[in-house]
């Protein structure tokens, strides 16, 4: 790991960004048989829109290529590849009215998409408010208005929860990482686990940057000597763990950081704490309030 020693913060790295969501050169199954022609024919390429198309009640033609169980509505159903590297032309051959991607993939997706006459709709994830606006919004758009409102009071209710309990509490500053094997990012308040960590109350130490992520310099963030720290694995987990506790050992200067002096560094569970939003939303508001609030 290179010590990065700027004394100013670089701006956001979407490509980054967009291998830590998730990429893979493997090609999905051949295609099932596609069903009569629908009013409605939507394609999700993330596991996120997939789960919300199932709480809105909502049949899908084609969901995305994943480890993770998704559904079981969705049984049968064509694979349309990875959420970073779609199979497009599986996509086309299902004739999509709808194509659903997150706003956080326009920059390497949309060009692809347009490329291959593909208009797919990046929807916005990336804070907690941003999505459930989403929700009501695809929920009016196809006719699942109380589904959609639903959903969001659930949310609204766990954040009016959260808000009672930190009322009066000393609110602690906190340093997110989020990292793919052999690099890593910070995570501004402008980020869904910035936002989480930011509806918990916690202070993020980066809260003067507008972007969502920037590259960090560690004797800038020792400066800022935040409470915790929370790292973030994404892509390939148990190997950005081993990243960081290598870096953490390596590099002498994060034994000065008063979260690591009194072992309040902990390590984010992939599932629960993606880099956009999902419905584990409600359990990652209760993890971080456990870490921020121990």
């Amino acid at each position: 790991m290179l010590k990065i020693k700027r004394k100013t913060l670089a701006l956001s790295i979407p490509l980054l960004l967009g291998l830590m969501i998730g990429c893979s050169s493997e090609q999905p199954a051949a295609p099932t048989a596609v069903d009569g022609a629908d009013e409605h024919r939507i394609v999700s390429t993330t596991v996120a829109f997939t789960e919300i198309m199932d709480v809105l009640e909502l049949d899908l033609v084609g969901i995305p290529t994943s480890s993770k169980p998704l559904p079981p509505r969705y049984d049968g159903i064509t694979e349309v590849g990875f959420v970073k590297n779609p199979d497009l032309e599986v996509i086309k051959w299902l004739k999509p009215t709808e194509v659903l991607s997150v706003s956080t993939l326009e920059y390497d997706l949309k060009p692809i998409f347009g490329s291959a006459d593909i208009n797919a709709n990046f929807l916005n994830l990336d804070r907690v408010e941003n999505m459930q606006q989403t929700i009501r919004t695809m929920g009016e758009k196809y006719d699942r208005p109380q589904q959609a409102a639903d959903l969001a009071q659930k949310i609204d209710q766990k954040i009016g929860e959260i808000e009672k309990r930190i009322e009066g509490k000393e609110k602690p500053t906190v340093l997110i990482l989020l990292g793919i094997p052999g690099s890593y990012l910070a995570a501004t308040e402008h980020s869904y686990l910035g936002d989480l960590a930011r509806l918990c109350g916690g202070i993020n130490i980066l809260a003067e940057q507008a972007v969502e992520y920037v590259a960090p310099n560690t004797e800038y963030l020792q400066e800022k000597n935040p409470d915790i720290i929370l790292r973030a694995a994404h892509g390939m987990p148990e190997q950005v763990v081993e990243m960081f506790e290598q870096e953490f050992k390596e590099n002498d200067i994060w034994k000065h950081f008063d979260a690591v002096k009194h072992d309040r560094v902990y390590d984010l569970e992939e599932e629960i704490f993606g880099t956009t939003g999902s419905l584990e939303v409600i359990k990652a508001l209760d993890e971080m309030m456990n870490l921020l609030y121990p």
